[in-house]
């Protein structure tokens, strides 16, 4: 089977559509030490379907308010910049990129992880001395190369399933470097470089899968085992808890804890 250069899937990146433009305004303000807050404020709500959304977000129990945010001014006011840039981020990358037909990828399953693994991710986060905020970022985005792969060359990567399959104990990303050469973490921070996230962003997705990770790339590493029981094995999850040495009480309030968020924000990004 003939294999693909990552310079074409860098070329195939570029066919992507743009993230809407006050996505981009907030990802320029992460490198900002001085921002006009009331100025992005009015910037998000001038796309409805994305203030809908981060207010719906706001008001989950992601955050716990104690009375209902109402507007997008409100939100950074109570939230602060940084939460509100992560929302609206989340609401405008999932909408950035339209389901391709066919079975190579489904959807709804592929963006649900992603919410599981950034909600967990920014959980672990103060354990493991990351902002919270970026590693939920991190996090959402972590898979994001299977997108690139599977949208952008759908005959190839309809190839991956059957090759995992015929291979036990394959993970997708030894399928996808059988099948392409290259795996959804280099397709991945690919992208992210394109979308223009943070070089840190662009480096966890790189290095999340590295035996050696640390900092932010440790975070969704062990996010991504703690999120998906099923596509971690009980030994992968053991040593993911005994890297994060939690207590068994820290260990059952995660446990708890982030399910019901990832639940209740797949009902309002996925949904």
């Amino acid at each position: 089977m003939s294999q693909i250069a990552l310079d074409d899937v860098v070329r195939r990146v570029h066919d992507l559509p743009s993230l809407p433009a006050v996505v981009a305004e907030l990802l320029v303000s992460m490198e900002q030490d001085d921002v006009d807050l009331h100025y992005l404020a009015g910037r998000i709500a001038l796309d409805q379907a994305l203030t809908a959304k981060t207010l719906r977000l706001a008001n989950s129990s992601f955050y716990g308010m104690p009375s209902k945010v109402t507007s997008i001014q409100q939100a950074m006011s109570v939230l602060g910049l940084h939460s509100v840039r992560t929302l609206v981020t989340a609401c405008g990358v999932i909408g950035a990129v339209p389901p391709a037909s066919g079975p190579a990828l489904d959807f709804d399953a592929f963006w649900r992880h992603g919410i599981a693994t950034a909600v967990w991710a920014r959980a672990l986060a103060r354990h493991l001395r990351q902002s919270p905020d970026t590693a939920f970022t991190a996090g959402l985005l972590h898979n994001l190369g299977t997108l690139v792969l599977a949208t952008r060359f759908p005959d190839e990567y309809a190839a991956v399933p059957a090759w995992r399959a015929e291979h036990e104990d394959a993970s997708v990303a030894d399928a996808e470097l059988a099948v392409f050469g290259v795996d959804h973490t280099q397709a991945g921070s690919a992208l992210a470089a394109y979308w223009k996230f943070p070089p840190a962003i662009q480096d966890a997705i790189s290095h999340q899968r590295d035996d050696n990770a640390t900092g932010l790339a440790l975070a969704i590493g062990l996010a991504h085992l703690l999120a998906e029981p099923s596509d971690a094995s009980e030994a992968q999850r053991e040593h993911a808890w005994h890297t994060l040495a939690l207590d068994d009480e820290q260990r059952q309030q995660l446990s708890a804890s982030c399910p019901v968020m990832v639940n209740d924000m797949c009902q309002i990004l996925v949904n």
